[in-house]
C-alpha cells in the first residue's frame, strides 16, 4: 500500500484522500492520474513512452492521455512532433521540466509556431509540466501535466515528480512491459490483436480489456512495428502465421 499522504499537498488531499493506493487496474491509475491533474488546478495528463528520433507520429508513443480525443490526430496530421523542443528535451532530460506554449513556439526551426500554440490553446494546454520517469527495467517515459494556471512550484514540483514517478512504475507493472511472448509481443499486445482478429473495434476492444482507446491504439501500433507490417491487418494476420494468437 502506498499512501501519498505525507507527499501531497493538503489541496490534492481534498479531492480524495486515498489519492493512490493498491492499483489492480488501469482504470486506478487513471482515476489517480485524473485526481491529481484536477488536484493541481490542470486541464489533462499525458503518459508517454519516449518517442524514439525515428519516430513520426505522437499517437504511438501515448499510452494513456485524457487529453480531447481529436488533439492527437490533429498533432500528428499536421506533422508536429519532428520540430518540437519539448520532444527533443525529453529524449535528453533527466529531471522535470516546465513549458510554455507560446515560448515553446517560438523556440520550432519548422515555422509551425502557430499551428502548434493554436491546437494547445484549443486543448486548454498552454502551460504545464513534463517529468521523467522510467520503470525498474529502464523503460524510458514521462508523465505531462497542462492547463491554463500559472508556473508550477518548486514545492508542487517535487508532489507531482513523486506522484508521476509511483504512477508511471504501477502503470508499467500493469500493462506487462516485460511480460513477453513469443514473437517478441507483450501479453497485452498479444490480446489487442487476439480481439482484432476477432473483428472488434478499438473502442470495443477498449471496453473489453479495460483500457483507454489511447493504450489500444498504442499496443497495437507496438506489434505491427515489432512484426514489421505496414497495417494492423497485415499484423493480424502475421500473429496468426506466427501461432501468437488463434
Amino acid at each position: 500500500m502506498v499512501d501519498f499522504r505525507g507527499h501531497l499537498s493538503s489541496v490534492a488531499l481534498s479531492a480524495d484522500p486515498r489519492i493512490a493506493g493498491t492499483m489492480k487496474r488501469e482504470a486506478d491509475v487513471r482515476q489517480a492520474l485524473e485526481q491529481v491533474t484536477d488536484a493541481y488546478g490542470f486541464h489533462g495528463f499525458v503518459v508517454m513512452i519516449v518517442p524514439a528520433k525515428s519516430s513520426s507520429r505522437l499517437s504511438e508513443s501515448v499510452v494513456m492521455t485524457n487529453w480531447p480525443n481529436d488533439f492527437l490526430a490533429s498533432y500528428d496530421a499536421a506533422s508536429l512532433m519532428a520540430g518540437s523542443p519539448v520532444i527533443k528535451r525529453l529524449r535528453r532530460s533527466t529531471i522535470p521540466f516546465t513549458y510554455d506554449t507560446e515560448l515553446e513556439s517560438r523556440r520550432r526551426p519548422d515555422g509551425k509556431g502557430d499551428a502548434v500554440q493554436g491546437l494547445f490553446e484549443r486543448a486548454q494546454l498552454r502551460r504545464g509540466v513534463y517529468i521523467p520517469v522510467h520503470d525498474v527495467h529502464g523503460t524510458c517515459g514521462a508523465v505531462g501535466f497542462g492547463g491554463d494556471r500559472e508556473v508550477v512550484g518548486a514545492g508542487e514540483l517535487k508532489e507531482l515528480t513523486f506522484a508521476a514517478a509511483y504512477l508511471f512504475s504501477r502503470l508499467s507493472e500493469l500493462r506487462g512491459i516485460r511480460n513477453r511472448a513469443p514473437g517478441g509481443l507483450s501479453r497485452r499486445e498479444i490480446e489487442c490483436l487476439h480481439w482484432a482478429a476477432a473483428g472488434k473495434t478499438t473502442t470495443e476492444m477498449a471496453k473489453i480489456l479495460d483500457l483507454s482507446e489511447y493504450t489500444v491504439n498504442h499496443y497495437l501500433s507496438r506489434a505491427t512495428r515489432k512484426l514489421d507490417s505496414v497495417n494492423r491487418v497485415q499484423t493480424v494476420a502475421k500473429a496468426i502465421r506466427a501461432g501468437l494468437i488463434n
